[in-house]
């Protein structure tokens, strides 16, 4: 509900207690105000003083601010307090009905509500705000589910919601003040968020109400046609109603039965859909009222049941028994339909009086009833489970201080609920990032992401989604996913497409690489590739049992196959195998294996920084370009480069099957990692110092980590850095060199930053 906004003065608002005591006894604090008399109906007069002073603060608070009615705007929260009283909510809870809208619309703080009030208080101020903020844009019943589902994970404790939806009843029930136009969009938001909501929560009578109220202004005419005549008809069937509450009521006395029987119309709502849903006309539906009988206990239901049904035959199809199997919101009732006087059908729902109290209160019944044994929790843990872990009290008692310990937790754990940036609200699980919500969008989106912005800010890709978050992700033409994206993302639809991805690209950079590792190998038997026509490639696929060439070409490059075998085996095909003498240890290897040395050996593999994952560089040593590296051959990763003197490669280097000769590309640009150990004076600002000092060399920091002593001057600084090649990293050493207090400063090779030398098998 939109308000008329004044200014005030923050110190106005914010008055002392001595002001606040001394201030006029206001209407809505009298000893007969609508609340006064809902309040000493179950508060304790100390409790009840509380709340007087929430009042005269939103009275302050408020003062001179008036509503679309005209009315000043007090009168709406204090409605929304009496909404809340009905329900016999704690004192908390009516102090943040009386103070939800002072934060939005005034300038006290949530910091000012806690110091006087308590965080309890405004915590729940806090989240009403919070959702006063989210605004409801698409009008499909799935988006409509998923809004719904998201306020209520949103809300941490369950009590901000009962303060929504008695600020939205009251809201309704003044909407004629509004124009046409705002009322049918504000009447569509209740009917398809908010009334659902309250059903969920087993609020009946918040929930009916503002059904009813929702059909009066979105349906004008339909709700006077319907509303007409049921008056008619409630004249007409005035004498029916009697004499039917008449006979339940002897019967059950009849039965020494103890019970309360009322009638009951239904209200409109229900009936128009009955008619629409149905296509049966107003004059055929005979259940407009129904019959309600509350019994001492739970064995008196079924007895009464009985009784009912030896007075008045039952039609079967209409028996539903949500005693033993409650509803999802912990609703239960017997019901039963009757074939009453003059073949009226009639509708009975028969409950205890605890049954009754949850029916007409829902979640709010915990405040208002309390069990004196563990029958209440038992029940709730089995038919709230909706409400994930909400009663986990195990003990004698399941009193309201209990229940309020459990309360503070995600109403739907599992889940968050996110917005695009055109509105549409996406459900993912709990701990998605930014790029399970692109994947979420299309994997094209998540394939491409670079970036994210949420809620209008930058932020890293791993970043944890939340409730209420409008995510927006930032594509680039020529990105690609990164293999660490799978350490974590949640969603299996994003860790299908990543894996894909990468599987895909692997074999395509394989497969490129595996060409120019059999094209060398060609070329050192003399042969030029382009003499290797289809034919002969299509045998030797026929007789590696392959669909298709390029198949051969990745085992190459995965190192799953030898360039060498491959390529005489093309020769053998093409009968023009040629002698040479042996030179080299891989010439004297394939001596063994053929029987016949070539004349040339095999030329140099040149590595290009661009292979992708066909290519990888041992983390043991952390080649850049500058290094004599040795490239050697796993079956699992490909082509690994090695430093030509890593201590993990020394016994390898005698087997030629495992090495091929490589070099860098001299022009590459690239960015390789390469580890720094640095010790330093253990001075505040030094870390930041050397950061400096490294951006200013152009390059990039991948980790650092952080060692010292108690007491000691010195620590050590771990980096692992990308440089282009031993040139660049010469200056960038030179460099940190020149840095006050850096005492020492070298190059390491191990598995990462901080490590150490580490001489493991090629990997």
């Amino acid at each position: 509900m939109s308000k008329t906004a004044t200014n005030h003065h923050a110190e106005s608002l914010q008055s002392s207690d001595n002001k606040l005591a001394s201030a006029p006894l206001l209407p809505a604090d009298s000893e007969d105000s609508a609340l006064s008399l809902r309040l000493k109906q179950y508060l304790k007069p100390q409790d009840i003083a509380q709340v007087w002073e929430g009042y005269r603060y939103a009275f302050q608070a408020h003062d001179g601010i008036v509503r679309k009615t005209g009315e000043p705007y007090i009168t709406h929260p204090v409605s929304v307090a009496c909404i809340l009283a009905d329900l016999h909510m704690d004192v908390p809870t009516v102090l943040a009905a009386l103070l939800h809208d002072v934060v939005e619309d005034t300038p006290i703080t949530a910091q000012d509500i806690a110091e006087k009030f308590g965080q309890q208080v405004a915590d729940l101020v806090d989240g009403v705000t919070k959702l006063d903020k989210i605004e409801f844009q698409s009008a499909s019943e799935a988006q409509a589910e998923n809004f719904r589902k998201m306020l209520l994970a949103m809300s941490q404790d369950v009590r901000v919601i009962l303060v929504k939806l008695a600020d939205r009843l009251h809201n309704m029930q003044t909407l004629e003040a509004m124009k046409p136009e705002k009322q049918k969009l504000i009447a569509k938001e209740t009917l398809d968020i908010y009334a659902p909501i309250a059903n969920r929560l087993g609020l009946n009578a918040i929930y009916q109400e503002l059904e009813d109220l929702s059909f009066k202004y979105l349906y004008p005419m339909r709700f006077r046609a319907i509303s007409k005549a049921i008056m008619a008809a409630r004249g007409n069937r005035k004498e029916v109603v009697s004499k039917i509450l008449d006979s339940i009521k002897q019967q059950l006395s009849a039965m020494n039965i103890e019970a309360e029987v009322s009638g009951r119309e239904k209200h409109l709502y229900s009936i128009y859909k009955k008619m629409t849903g149905k296509t049966t006309p107003f004059s055929q539906i005979y259940d407009i009222y129904g019959f309600r009988v509350v019994v001492k206990d739970l064995a008196s239901c079924y007895i009464a049941l009985g009784a009912l049904h030896a007075l008045y035959k039952p039609i079967s199809s209409k028996f539903k028994d949500y005693i033993a199997i409650p509803k999802a919101n912990g609703y239960q009732s017997l019901h039963t339909t009757l074939f009453g006087p003059f073949g009226t059908p009639i509708e009975v729902q028969i409950r205890s009086a605890e049954m009754h109290n949850i029916a007409d209160a829902g979640v709010a019944a915990h405040w208002l009833y309390k069990a004196n044994d563990a029958q209440l929790t038992a029940l709730q843990q089995q038919t709230h489970q909706w409400l994930q872990r909400l009663l986990e009290i195990q003990g004698e008692s399941a009193d309201s201080l209990d229940f309020l310990e459990h309360l503070k937790i995600d109403l739907f754990p599992d889940e968050v609920y996110v917005f695009t940036p055109k509105g549409k609200i996406l459900a993912l699980p709990k701990g998605a990032t930014a790029v399970d919500f692109a994947y979420a969008v299309h994997s094209d989106v998540g394939n491409s992401c670079v970036a994210v912005r949420i809620n209008q800010e930058l932020a890293p890709l791993r970043t944890e989604l939340h409730n209420g978050d409008h995510v927006e992700i930032i594509t680039g033409s020529l990105a690609k996913p990164n293999p660490a994206w799978l350490n974590y993302v949640v969603t299996s639809r994003a860790r299908v497409h990543i894996r894909h991805f990468l599987k895909s690209q692997q074999t395509t950079e394989s497969s490129h690489l595996g060409e120019r590792m059999l094209n060398q190998a060609l070329r050192a038997l003399h042969v030029e590739p382009s003499q290797i026509t289809e034919q002969h490639w299509q045998k030797l696929i026929r007789d590696y049992g392959l669909q298709k060439k390029s198949e051969i070409l990745t085992d190459i490059g995965l190192g799953k196959r030898q360039n060498v075998m491959v390529a005489h085996q093309l020769l053998a095909m093409m009968g023009e195998v040629q002698e040479a003498q042996p030179e080299g240890a891989i010439n004297k290897f394939l001596g063994k294996i053929f029987g016949k040395p070539t004349k040339k050996p095999l030329d140099t593999i040149t590595i290009l920084g661009s292979e992708g994952m066909a290519v990888q560089y041992a983390q043991c040593c952390r080649p850049i370009p500058g290094d004599p590296i040795l490239g050697f051959i796993n079956k699992d990763k490909g082509l690994v480069i090695h430093t030509h003197d890593c201590p993990a490669i020394r016994k390898f280097r005698l087997d030629p099957d495992k090495w091929l000769d490589v070099e860098w590309e001299p022009d590459s640009d690239r960015l390789y990692k390469t580890n720094l150990n640095l010790t330093v004076a253990n001075q505040p600002g030094m870390l930041a110092k050397i950061a400096a000092g490294i951006a200013d060399a152009g390059s990039n920091i991948d980790n650092v980590s952080v060692e010292e002593e108690d007491g000691s001057a010195y620590a050590n600084l771990y980096f692992t850095v990308q440089v282009k090649n031993r040139i660049h990293l010469a200056e960038l050493m030179r460099g940190l060199r020149k840095i006050p207090d850096v005492v020492r400063i070298n190059r390491t090779k191990g598995n990462a930053a901080g490590n150490g030398n580490s001489a493991k098998e090629p990997s």
